[in-house]
Order: structure tokens, then C-alpha cells, then sequence
């Protein structure tokens, strides 16, 4: 398996993987992952397979796994980076000896109905394509052997299949404008303690610590802390300082889910000054590039050991850095909210933005002196019109 996706990774518990068999196959062994279920096993007498579901769901194996079941890629837990942050543990593998299923590429049948849960829903998967047989080769590099058949699989996701509501928002700020722009209100959901009681808690009730080891705590079940636009996560982009010739910008992501860590993230920032950024404080920066000669998109993500973890909400449950870019005498501007992203992914799901008439605004300079002395003129030349016309 491997994850093309430049910048949404498989995190914790990991993938999920099924499938239907064409025939009456069964899985003898494997190696690197296991299924979740054996089955019904009973017409085998003796040697029992490791599997015997017409659809079987297998999980990778977790770290710390016996050397003898593991293979190159695998016992991860199910985790996979990003194509971007980490490709070399952008893939997982796993082998599987297959039983009651043909000796020839004749009467091998490709299975079907392919699912991928990463780990929740949002993969859509299409059929299994035959390919050219995959090519292995020796150790001593000196000989080539194939498999008898290949055939791949592409899975595609949809934030919208994956949620019913969005996962993330943004709110802005500036140096020159006391007016802090909050996400906006109900983005992710709304409080409403009459249909869902429970599903966030302040963080200064005094029952915090019991509603977070709760009953929902074993099946993972989110509970936020309450907010006005009730995300799981919020991004906050402050315009920091101004220089002569750079300016400065401060991002900070914050955690508001009690049962959620967020490992190996990822942020997705559009603006057009990433052409000139210039330094960057505590996060890892790759640009994206989907167009040629068009650099306004930054990849962003944490030092490994540092702040790659993103804790559960509270205290700790932040992570932030500040961004230096150069100015560009020609587009370069604090109006009309130039200073502010254009769009915002967090773990590849796009987050909500304010609406731009909402944006922080230049304070206006006021009138000229130049105008403001219009007037004592204006007077003055009606005195002496007056005085010449008496």
C-alpha cells in the first residue's frame, strides 16, 4: 500500500483493509498483518487456516511484533506519512498465502469490493486492475524473477464522505486592528444541550476530569470543549510585526478535542508572499508547487521530537511557530486583508475561513492636514470678497 497524498496521512489506530473473494479462497497464513476475524474454519481438519471469511478485514500488525512475522513495510500499527513529510514510511506491505484459489493466471480470480477505512470512512475504492506481473529482484542484483499475476487497486477520499461537518476553522488577527476575528459561529456544529447533552464540556467545570474518562473514552468518542464554533480544531493566524522590508506572522493550531492527539500533522497554507519566505521558527516548510511558476502554497509540519504531537485539548494542547517573509514592493499591502490566507488545510481536510468582509481592517489615516486647512482659506478669501464688495 502506499500513500500518494502529498499531505494527509494515516494516523493512529491506522488502516483498515477488506475485501470480497471471488471463489471459495481462504487465507492459510500471513505475514505482517492479520484479519480481524478467523470465520467458520470447521470443514478443516488438522492444519487450520488463518482465515476463512468469504470478506475478510485485515490490520497491520503493531510495533514490537516478533521478527519472524514481519516483512519490509509493515508493523506500524496501521500509521502511514504523508508523500511530502516522510515517503520513505509513505508505504505499508503485508503477504498473504492463499488457498482454494487456482495454480494459473487463468484461474486465479481478482477479488472484488475493495474497502479502505484510514480509519474512519471517506475512501472510495474502484475495481482491482490487472497489470503487468510485478518484477522482484536478488539481493545479488544478478537475477530477475516475476509474479505470476499483479493487479492494483486506487482509493480516492472526500472530506465530504469522510464528515458530515467540517474538522477545522481559522481566526485572524493583527497588530494594527485591536479586532480579534473568531472562527465563525456554529462552523462545526452548534451547543445544544437538549438533543446531544454531553458532547462538550467547559474547561472550567469542575467534572472535566470525569467527563473526559467517561464511557465514550474506550470507543474514542470526541468530546470538544465549548466553544462557539464547536471544531475540533482551529488554526489562528496573527499578523505579527511590520519591518522595513519583511514582516512577520504567527500560527498557532489549537487542539479543543479531550480524547484526540493528533499525530505527525500537517498544515496546508495558500498566500502569495510564500515566494519570499524567508525563515521559519520550529516547523518544517516544503512548497507546493501545483502549477509551474506558481509558489503560494506551503506545506507545514512539526520537528520530529519537538512538536510533531499535537496533545489533547488543555494546557499543552497547542503548537505554534512564526513565519518571516520578505516584501514584495509590488504586490506587498496591508489592505483589504491581503495579509491574511487564502485557504487553510489542516491534516488534508479544508478548514472554514471567516467571511473576508469580517477580516481585521486598516484603520483609516484620518483627512490631510492639507484638507483641513481648506477651510480657514476658504474663510478668509470670503472676508476680503465682502470687504472689496462694501
Amino acid at each position: 500500500m502506499y500513500n500518494f497524498q502529498q499531505y494527509r496521512h494515516i494516523q493512529a489506530p491506522g488502516w483498515t483493509l477488506g475485501w470480497t473473494w471471488a471463489k471459495k479462497e481462504v487465507i492459510w497464513s500471513m505475514m505482517g498483518a492479520q484479519t480481524t476475524e478467523q470465520g467458520d474454519c470447521s470443514k478443516y481438519k488438522g492444519n487450520i487456516p488463518h482465515c476463512c471469511k468469504k470478506d475478510p478485514t485485515v490490520v497491520d500488525l503493531l510495533p514490537g511484533t516478533p521478527y519472524n512475522q514481519q516483512i519490509a513495510n509493515c508493523c506500524k500499527g496501521g500509521v502511514m506519512n504523508s508523500w511530502v513529510q516522510d515517503p520513505a514510511n509513505a508505504a505499508s506491505s503485508f503477504q498473504v498465502s492463499v488457498g482454494a484459489a487456482g495454480t494459473t493466471n487463468k484461474t486465479v480470480r481478482v477479488p472484488k469490493n475493495f474497502t479502505l477505512k484510514a480509519p474512519g470512512p471517506g475512501y472510495t475504492c474502484g475495481p482491482a486492475k490487472i497489470v503487468k506481473p510485478t518484477k522482484f529482484v536478488s539481493p545479488d542484483k544478478r537475477r530477475i524473477t516475476q509474479a505470476m499475476m499483479t493487479w492494483n487497486v486506487t482509493c480516492t477520499y472526500s472530506q465530504f464522505l469522510a464528515q458530515k461537518t467540517p474538522t477545522c476553522c481559522v481566526s485572524l488577527s493583527s497588530f494594527y486592528n485591536d479586532t480579534i476575528v473568531n472562527c465563525p459561529t456554529c462552523t462545526c456544529g452548534c451547543q445544544n444541550n437538549i438533543t446531544e447533552p454531553g458532547s462538550c464540556v467547559s474547561r472550567t467545570s469542575p467534572y472535566l476530569a470525569s467527563a473526559v474518562s467517561g464511557p465514550g473514552k474506550s470507543s474514542n468518542t470526541p468530546l470538544l470543549q465549548c466553544t462557539s464554533h464547536m471544531c475540533p480544531v482551529r488554526v489562528h493566524w496573527h499578523v505579527k510585526l511590520n519591518y522595513k522590508e519583511y514582516w512577520r506572522v504567527k500560527i498557532t493550531i489549537t487542539n479543543f478535542n479531550y480524547r484526540m492527539n493528533y499525530t505527525l500533522w500537517s498544515l496546508v497554507v495558500q498566500h502569495p508572499n510564500f515566494d519570499n519566505l524567508t525563515q521559519l521558527f520550529s516547523f518544517n516548510y516544503k512548497s507546493l508547487t501545483p502549477y509551474a511558476g506558481l509558489n503560494d502554497t506551503a506545506m507545514l509540519w512539526g520537528v520530529k521530537f519537538y512538536n510533531d504531537f499535537l496533545s489533547e485539548a488543555g494546557p499543552l494542547g497547542n503548537v505554534q511557530s512564526e513565519l518571516l517573509f520578505r516584501k514584495d514592493s509590488s504586490t506587498f499591502t496591508f489592505e483589504k486583508g491581503w495579509a491574511f490566507p487564502r485557504r487553510i488545510y489542516f491534516n488534508g481536510d479544508n478548514c472554514v475561513m471567516p467571511p473576508p468582509d469580517a477580516y481585521p481592517w486598516l484603520p483609516n489615516s484620518g483627512f490631510r492636514p492639507v484638507i483641513s486647512l481648506l477651510q480657514p482659506v476658504m474663510f478668509l478669501a470670503s472676508i476680503v470678497f465682502l470687504w472689496a464688495y462694501m
